[in-house]
């Protein structure tokens, strides 16, 4: 095992021990509801409570990473549900083949990233990953093996992309990559001094660019409220297929306080934005671009003791230039400083997941020190914010969200519960499904 279990946004020291994938196949083979509910367990790389099941048990599914087989020629690579996206580069790129979807860390595991129906820079020409899943294989609480595809079991194939985990055990899965002329990226960083303006490019962007993600001074207020640097990209041709190692650098410890305050958060942002401005046509690389954040080994320590808040939400695009600059606002009068401030837009290729977060318009997302009740009273601000636009707030980055918002964001949540299997459940699903309907608790 790996140490205590816990999600990226919890504290350090936090977190409760799991069982192996074995000792989970067992269990579930043996009839899991007299042992109480299950959860599969990927990298704890959510945000929230999703990947978390405190009155059950958590399946470690770090174990269970085989690549099983790859077919350069067709890109369909077929591993074990905890093989990390960072293994499939690892193994395949030398080859010209990644991820065709990533989303800001490489260290998510493909059972997490087909339960979470992840996103990334490139989801207006991409979609989500479920887009590009083949099959998988799904152990349910009944012992039984189903393979399930678009085509096989469809309505458990539709249930676990997105589902969360709820829907059993993903054992493997068979993923179709994406061949690239390079792992280096030609970026092109287009600064803007304000929301307006990041409207405007925003589509030229996304339609001459693979990628494209802004990130938002949250702090600017006045003439250059919503200000900052439009990031899109394109693989290079150059031929350039050397994986790059992780990082060494790590926080070694867990600071008392947040050292995120907001003297920090101005200082950097003023540094990051003019650094980016500077150089506007560059070559990176595919870390640099991806997963930058990746280089520093346990850098949400810095967020301090409480851990962090993630508020990721979406709007369409007609209710954007009044939800976003709203959304930015709040955070301001609320005396909150987001570290990571990240705007994009999503387009409008539909996901083959039932419950999938990511829909046509544009997504905001914050990150906050956990403050305690200043920051959970912000947080219900922002919810209204884009629930109020006819929007949506990502579960699998959410510690907090009320079942109302919940059912607002997903109106389509029982047919979910309804194709749930009875030994499966977690944390985010009992205090906001479950509560808003009781009855369909099953016995566990």
């Amino acid at each position: 095992m790996n140490g205590p279990l816990r999600s990226f946004g919890q504290p350090a020291g936090s977190g409760r021990s799991g069982i192996s994938p074995a000792d989970g196949i067992a269990r579930l083979n043996a009839g899991a509801l007299a042992n109480g509910s299950l959860l599969g367990f990927g990298n704890g790389r959510s945000y929230g409570d999703s990947c978390l099941n405190d009155l059950g048990t958590l399946i470690d599914m770090r174990a269970l990473n085989r690549i099983i087989r790859f077919d350069a020629a067709s890109g369909l690579i077929e591993v074990e549900a905890g093989v990390m996206l960072s293994d499939i580069i690892a193994y395949a790129a030398g080859q010209g083949w990644f991820p065709p979807v990533v989303p800001g860390t490489q260290f998510v595991s493909v059972g997490g990233a087909i339960a979470n129906d992840i996103h990334g820079k490139n989801h207006h020409r991409a979609g989500t990953f479920g887009c590009h899943v083949e099959s998988f294989v799904l152990l349910r609480s009944d012992g039984e093996v189903r393979h399930c595809s678009s085509t096989t079991n469809a309505d458990l194939f539709a249930a676990t992309i997105g589902g969360m985990g709820l829907t059993g055990l993903i054992l493997s899965a068979t993923i179709r990559l994406m061949r690239v002329p390079s792992l280096a990226i030609d970026q092109t960083a287009t600064p803007f001094r304000d929301l307006n303006t990041f409207f405007d490019l925003a589509p030229e962007a996304d339609r001459t660019n693979a990628y494209a993600v802004a990130w938002i001074d949250q702090l600017a207020s006045g003439d250059r409220a919503g200000c900052g640097v439009l990031l899109a990209g394109n693989h290079a041709d150059d031929g350039d297929f050397q994986a790059a190692k992780p990082g060494r650098l790590r926080v070694p410890f867990q600071p008392p306080i947040s050292l995120l305050n907001r003297p920090f958060i101005h200082a950097f942002n003023a540094a990051y934005g003019w650094k980016q401005g500077r150089k506007q046509q560059s070559r990176v690389g595919y870390q640099s671009y991806f997963f930058p954040l990746d280089g520093v080994r346990d850098w949400n320590r810095l967020y301090g003791p409480r851990g962090l808040l993630q508020h990721q939400s979406v709007v369409s695009e007609e209710a954007a230039r009044e939800a976003v600059p709203a959304l930015l606002a709040a955070g301001r009068n609320a005396g909150h400083a987001s570290f990571l401030t990240v705007l994009k837009r999503f387009g409008d290729r539909p996901s083959p997941g039932l419950l999938s977060f990511p829909r046509s318009g544009y997504t905001l997302t914050l990150d906050f020190p956990d403050a305690g009740a200043a920051t959970r009273h912000l947080f219900e601000r922002l919810d209204a914010i884009a629930i109020d636009a006819g929007g949506a707030v990502n579960p699998y980055k959410d510690a907090r969200m009320s079942p109302a918002v919940f059912a607002r964001s997903f109106p389509n949540w029982r047919e979910l519960e309804a194709l749930r299997d009875s030994a499966f459940l977690s944390n985010f699903w009992r205090r906001t499904a479950l509560a808003l309907e009781p009855s369909t608790i099953h016995a566990v």
